[in-house]
């Protein structure tokens, strides 16, 4: 089973079997994770070894029980129970799924409340219960009226923004229409004739903001490979609002600019370490989505083969580095709102999907994503894992017409010569290969890729008469042999390394994923070759 992590717990059958404290226990992690983006708690399973523990034999009822008796020990907290499942020795264990309470504080039946920290259980101390609030939308920071009435440079920060609303091709005719006060109204910066904390952002003075809790302010820190810092910027004066505050970063950071350059027939092609409007996304990102209930700086740190960009808060309630492609939530709506207005971010939940977009089409790998309680850091890499993909790209752009959601599929195929279907969905964060069609299908139909195997067996890579017509020197890669070959190869390994483990024969075959290696060892045995030893230390020879 996985490892312990911000979703799943593994508890022991004891903890419903030991009366009152086993439940106890259990009541807090539901709470903990109710309070959190939900999760499972896998009741039977040894939390050291990951197993249920040898010849351990639940009944449904207990299951059922256990539950009805945790339903009343914990408040606002949805449960359900699975079926009693059994491991490949038999033992069983089960699963209870904590639902998230989006709206509402999920309490212990003693009225204590919990948050899930990483694998961790901790309690909420008083300072954090406004940010739990936050989470939820019981408390918008964002509308909160301030003590600032408008004098007249707010009037003039306020008629700039206008003009910038008015002259946007995404905000509708009638908000045109409306005068300076009333598209502030709109806009939820003004409450009557005072300014809300995200008026202050938007239309206040530097003084003015730097009087609310929070301001935003970024750090900007370059090193060399020996993480030696070489540069350092950093916006604190609060003079700028978000608008102003990432063109400048923007035009500062020059280390962002930096680019590849590649031969194109008879010209050069250049390709930046990081697309600028990838670089925009994320900062904008930052800047939407910052909790503004912790003082923290939005920090860009920038290193030879990658780049980090880390805001205030962790991911909201719901949204995990899993399911963040396809998953919406709003944390400060209103800024938001006003950035996808002002064209400064994609619409809504679509910010990732450009930022997969570039990645791909640019050959390099997706983004990684670290979340805690308290901040979110995206890494980004330069790498171009192959230059002949991006010519690859190029080609299929300027003779297919190809949705996002193709370019996305297509690009992560080219970039790793063969992929699984399993493997594909891993990374395009779906839960079904049946939504997975709406990625591969046009390719498939426009005979871009091929695909072979069935079910879970099957894999996709780029068809070898696309490479073709498109001249690509696209590296020869062992991961797209046959079957047939790669049973030949693995026969004559075998030949010369007699009694090799599965490792082992990866190892000697380096470009061939281990899983196909496994897979075909597996249908041999007891054919051309036999295994001797343990399950765990299993060896292969010719017989």
């Amino acid at each position: 089973m996985n490892t312990e992590q911000q979703k799943i717990e593994y508890k022991s059958l004891q903890k419903i079997r030991t009366g009152e404290k086993g439940f106890k226990e259990l009541s807090t992690t539901c709470v903990a994770l109710a309070n959190a983006q939900g999760g499972q708690i896998m009741i039977g399973v040894e939390d050291k070894t990951k197993k249920p523990a040898s010849n351990q034999v639940i009944s449904q009822e207990e299951a059922n029980s256990a539950v009805t008796r945790l339903r009343g020990l914990c408040f606002n907290v949805g449960l359900a129970v699975g079926d009693v499942c059994a491991d490949e020795t038999g033992s069983q264990y089960f699963a209870i799924t904590v639902f998230p309470s989006l709206h509402s504080y999920a309490t212990t039946s003693d009225g204590k409340m919990y948050i899930r920290v990483a694998d961790k259980c901790e309690p909420v101390r008083s300072e954090d219960i406004q940010r739990v609030g936050e989470e939820k939308g019981a408390f918008q920071w964002e509308l909160v009226p301030t003590r600032f009435e408008l004098e007249d440079e707010n009037k003039t920060n306020l008629s700039k923004f206008a003009n910038d609303i008015r002259q946007s091709d995404r905000v509708k005719q009638h908000i045109k229409q409306l005068d300076d006060m009333e598209i502030g109204e709109q806009y939820h910066l003004l409450d009557g004739n005072k300014m809300t904390n995200l008026g202050v952002l938007w239309i206040g003075t530097a003084k003015q903001r730097s009087r609310i809790c929070y301001p935003i302010t970024v750090q900007y820190i370059v090193y060399d490979d020996l993480e030696n810092k070489t540069n350092k910027l950093e916006w604190r004066d609060n003079t700028r609002n978000p608008k102003e505050l990432l063109e400048d970063i923007m035009d500062k950071a020059v280390e962002l600019t930096y680019s590849y350059e590649m031969p194109n027939g008879l010209f050069r092609k250049t390709v930046r370490y990081y697309n600028e409007n990838l670089i925009r996304e994320l900062l904008v990102n930052s800047l939407a989505h910052s909790s503004r209930t912790i003082s923290n700086d939005i920090t860009i740190k920038v290193y030879p083969g990658y780049i980090s960009i880390s805001n205030p808060g962790g991911l909201p309630l719901g949204v995990t580095k899993d399911n963040i492609l396809h998953t919406k939530h709003r944390r400060n709506p209103n800024m938001i709102e006003i950035l996808t207005a002002l064209g400064l971010m994609e619409g809504e939940g679509s910010g990732y999907d450009l930022i997969y977009e570039l990645d791909a089409v640019e050959a390099k790998k997706q983004p990684e994503i670290e979340s805690t309680f308290n901040t979110v850091t995206v890494y980004q890499s330069a790498e171009i894992t192959d230059k002949e993909v991006v010519r690859l790209m190029d080609y299929v752009d300027h003779n297919y017409q190809l949705s996002q959601k193709n370019k996305i599929a297509f690009g992560i195929i080219a970039r790793e010569k063969r992929i699984a279907a399993t493997d594909l969905s891993k990374i395009l964060q779906l839960s079904a290969e049946e939504r997975l069609r709406s990625y591969i299908d046009n390719l498939d139909k426009s005979n871009l890729i091929t695909k072979g195997g069935i079910k879970k067996g099957s894999f996709f890579q780029i068809n070898t008469t696309l490479l073709k017509n498109a001249k690509s020197n696209i590296v020869t890669s062992l991961k797209t042999i046959e079957p047939h070959v790669l049973k030949a190869l693995i026969m004559e390994d075998l030949r010369v390394h007699p009694l090799s483990k599965i490792s082992d024969i990866a190892e000697r075959i380096p470009d061939i994923d281990m899983k196909e290696i496994r897979k075909m060892l597996y249908s041999m045995v007891g054919k051309e070759i036999e295994k001797e030893g343990t399950r765990f230390d299993s060896k292969y020879y010719i017989k």
